[in-house]
């Protein structure tokens, strides 16, 4: 127990009382709970799994491995309620008192739950699993914590330390609380609790055939340190460059500062570099920055005067440069007009410099041997977390991020060539409801301009549509629609710049899509279903749902770049597939699709059976980053 006498404290405990305390994820236990619907229910769920249950309490071989190898107990964090609200006030009390110390229970990543805390490992796998993870340690998880002791309880620290520690890779969940039992009027004990995710990564993907392959492998929390290391290697690829690799190594430190250090070499490019930054993390912050210094050597693909002959490779020419870039921001707070709370919408300023000098430039291209380019940022940023499930994961608590971001962009370059402005708008907005689902839209468009002759070039119109619906339930089985919307239109851009992925790149494309022959495309647009449910089986630790997707692309291929409409036909594809997910390992998702492609598809009969363990989309987040020119994509 916590407490053995008036201010005394003696060693902690993981009870329920503690481990599960009112806060928002446990605010429908208070009440009634509605009767199971028995027409929802699936085929006759609690006798299938009573009888197994009794089958593994047998003696034989067979039932002592399957009570080794499955957890048959229902997990009990799928019955709780969940309140949409991240950033509740129940803590609001002990504002701004003292922090007299910090103590802090870290878990394994199998067999525990923070919602159920007389769940232990059990089967072989959780404890062969815990046996050769590292738990993280709790200098790591000292540093994204808000608060320290012998300081001020900030307003809100508790809600986005706990918010922080499930945005790691390396934390599944946490609980940030309070210990009411020991709080008096000036002064508070924290209690922090979390479940790690098993951090040892890796994959094989096949891509065509045995002698065609992706393997990668690192650990997302190496010593338990919050360390990432990385490593991607693909072999059986055509030539000229019939391998490709990529690795990356990231240390943390305190104050949310990040070192880190990335290699790639593939289709006869390479590059790699250092970093050190700092974001917005929370709303919270008021400084952050970064210096990045970079190495590259790339490929490109240029476009022929006359058309090619059969069998002819592509114009391939080299650019060759390095790049350093530093940039400092700052978050002004805003008056509130809420007695209590403050504002939570920032004004942010930003500057930036970016040098690169080329060394290497391929032929028929603008010779900017060295160019500066100086950047000036202002935007408004108001960001809103919420609680859900089962949008990108299983049943785990996921932050949704909703807000506003609005931000111009001015600079100026500096070249061999000519000087030349460059002028950059953005807007970003997210909204959610528990009944309406989460809805999030974008809109970016930057360009540059010539001094000596006013004209425009190498101008960038980029926009996404975001849906999702919400969530549905029959039963025991989840589901939900995604809608996803993105187009990417150049103009004026210069003959070397083209999107070498985005049609048949996966999730960002039509996903599976394997073309006859190169697609050069300048601009796009792309647009993706994909219709979810979660099934209430497992196998091994792995969750399984049936999905059902289609996707269209739309490209241009003129040179410089234009509207993406009104060209080729439109690329397509369907398919129905397979996706298995373990929330306790970084590598999380494994998925069998069988897609169907009525043009332009490698295989003579338009299908295609593959595999793929990538997660199929991402929320964008509304903090300020680093003012930049907008990325065109040439990769």
């Amino acid at each position: 127990m916590l407490l053995s006498g008036p201010g005394r404290v003696c060693a902690q405990e993981f009870t329920p009382r503690v481990a599960v305390p009112p806060d928002s994820l446990h605010a429908a236990e208070s009440t009634e709970a509605v009767p199971a619907d028995s027409l929802g229910r699936r085929f006759d769920e609690a006798r299938v799994r009573l009888n197994l249950e009794r089958y593994t309490r047998r003696g034989t071989i067979a039932g002592r491995a399957l009570a080794a190898f499955f957890r048959l107990t229902k997990p009990r964090q799928e019955q709780q309620g969940l309140d949409a609200v991240l950033l509740n006030r129940q803590f609001d009390q002990h504002n701004f008192k003292i922090v007299r110390r910090v103590t802090i229970t870290p878990f394994d990543a199998f067999g525990y739950s923070l919602n159920d805390s007389l769940r232990q490992p059990r089967t072989f796998l959780e404890k062969s699993g815990n046996a050769i993870h590292i738990r993280t340690a709790r200098s790591r998880i000292r540093q994204v914590l808000l608060f320290r002791p012998g300081q001020p309880l900030l307003p809100q620290a508790l809600a986005e330390s706990e918010r922080l520690l499930r945005q790691t890779n390396e934390i599944l969940d946490a609980r940030v609380l309070v210990n009411e039992q020991t709080a008096t009027r000036d002064s508070v004990d924290i209690l922090v609790y979390t479940t790690d995710v098993f951090s040892i990564t890796g994959g094989y993907e096949l891509r065509g055939g045995p002698g065609q392959a992706i393997v990668t492998a690192g650990d997302q929390n190496f010593l338990g340190l919050g360390h990432q290391l990385s490593n991607r290697y693909q072999y059986g690829r055509d030539l000229p460059q019939t391998w490709g690799y990529e690795a990356n190594y990231q240390v943390p430190f305190r104050n949310f500062v990040y070192a880190e250090g990335h290699y790639y070499n593939e289709f006869e490019s390479h590059s790699g570099g250092v970093s050190v930054r700092r974001d917005f993390y929370s709303p919270s912050v008021r400084w952050a920055g970064a210096f990045t210094s970079d190495v590259f050597n790339i490929r490109l693909v240029l476009p022929r005067d006359a058309p090619p002959l059969p069998d002819q490779q592509p114009n391939f020419q080299v650019r060759s440069y390095t790049s350093q870039t530093l940039w400092v921001g700052r978050a002004l707070r805003l008056r509130s007009y809420d007695l209590g709370y403050e504002n939570p919408g920032r004004l942010i300023v930003a500057g930036s410099v970016i040098n690169e000098h080329h060394t290497t430039n391929p032929a028929n291209t603008p010779d900017d041997r060295t160019r500066t380019i100086f950047l000036g940022s202002v935007g408004y940023s108001v960001r809103r977390y919420y609680k859900d499930k089962y949008l990108f994961g299983f049943g785990r608590t996921e932050d949704v991020p909703a807000g506003t971001l609005l931000s111009l962009t001015a600079g100026y370059e500096t070249n061999a060539v000519g000087s030349r402005r460059y002028i950059d708008a953005r807007i970003a907005g997210a909204g959610y409801s528990e009944r309406q689902g989460y809805l999030y839209g974008s809109l970016d468009f930057g360009t540059f301009q010539r001094i000596n002759d006013g004209g425009w070039e190498q101008g960038l119109l980029s926009g996404q549509v975001l849906y999702f619906t919400r969530r549905y339930q029959v039963g025991n089985y989840q589901s939900r629609h995604l809608l996803n919307a993105r187009v990417t239109a150049g103009f004026n851009r210069y003959p070397a710049e083209v999107l070498l992925s985005g049609v048949n790149s996966n999730p960002d494309g039509v996903r599976g899509f394997q073309p006859t022959g190169q697609i050069l495309a300048t601009s796009r647009f792309l647009a993706n279903y994909e219709g979810t449910v979660y099934t209430p089986l497992s196998l091994l630790g792995f969750r399984v749902a049936v999905l059902a997707f289609a996707d269209l692309a739309m490209v241009n291929e003129r040179i410089g770049g234009g509207s993406p409409f009104g060209g080729n036909a439109p690329y397509t594809g369907f398919g129905l597939g397979l996706r298995f997910r373990n929330e306790l390992t970084v590598l999380r998702t494994f998925q069998f699709l069988l897609g169907y492609y009525p043009r332009g598809q490698l295989s003579a009969n338009g299908l295609r059976l593959f595999e793929t363990n990538r997660d199929s989309y991402n929320f964008s987040d509304f903090s300020f980053g680093q003012p930049s020119v907008v990325q065109y994509g040439t990769q």
